[in-house]
């Protein structure tokens, strides 16, 4: 048994001893030694989704919603669309007083259109807002990150003015 823990030892020590002789009778004869480049590793899951949500979070960082101006696209068309994105919140459709303390964080979002007396929960993670059906004219459009509990996570509305041509087509 122990002739077999020996031998990859072995062949270690002398593919190491054939690399030590080479590189300096390369480097005699004027040749290159070719340089060793590290590829960059693509980022992970981690990098990328954030957490696990099968592990609560130490010291979870505050949330955080970013939102884009709308797509021109769709404005000719009386269709609005904003693309959003958040650090440290999932977007689930979970609610209610205990779901506050989920780890890592959950929320949703609100969103209010112009003036109007009521808004919507979005709770789908499309990283979109959709909304179709607008009128030419002035428009604004406020989102907010909030908790499962309804409450606006500090500092984390944010609203998008736009125009929607007079030239505005509402046949979908």
């Amino acid at each position: 048994m122990k002739r077999v823990a020996v031998l990859p030892v072995a062949i270690a020590a002398l593919v190491g001893v054939i690399v030590g002789m080479t590189l300096p009778s390369v480097r005699a004869q004027g040749g290159t030694v070719p340089e060793v480049r590290e590829v960059p590793r693509p980022p992970s899951a981690k990098d990328v989704r954030g957490p696990t949500p099968y592990l609560p979070v130490e010291n979870e960082p505050p949330p955080r919603l970013f939102v884009d101006e709308p797509l021109p696209d769709g404005l000719n068309n009386g269709i609005v669309w904003i693309q959003y994105r958040t650090e440290n919140c999932r977007i689930l459709p979970v609610f209610g007083k205990s779901a506050v303390n989920l780890s890592p964080r959950a929320g949703h979002l609100h969103v209010h259109v112009d003036d109007v007396p009521w808004l919507w929960a979005d709770a789908s993670d499309l990283n979109t807002v959709d909304i179709g059906g607008m009128p030419p004219g002035e428009h604004k459009v406020l989102i907010e990150l909030v908790d499962p509990n309804h409450q606006v996570y500090p500092g984390q509305a944010r609203t998008v003015k736009f125009t929607v041509p007079q030239a505005a087509s509402h046949a979908h």
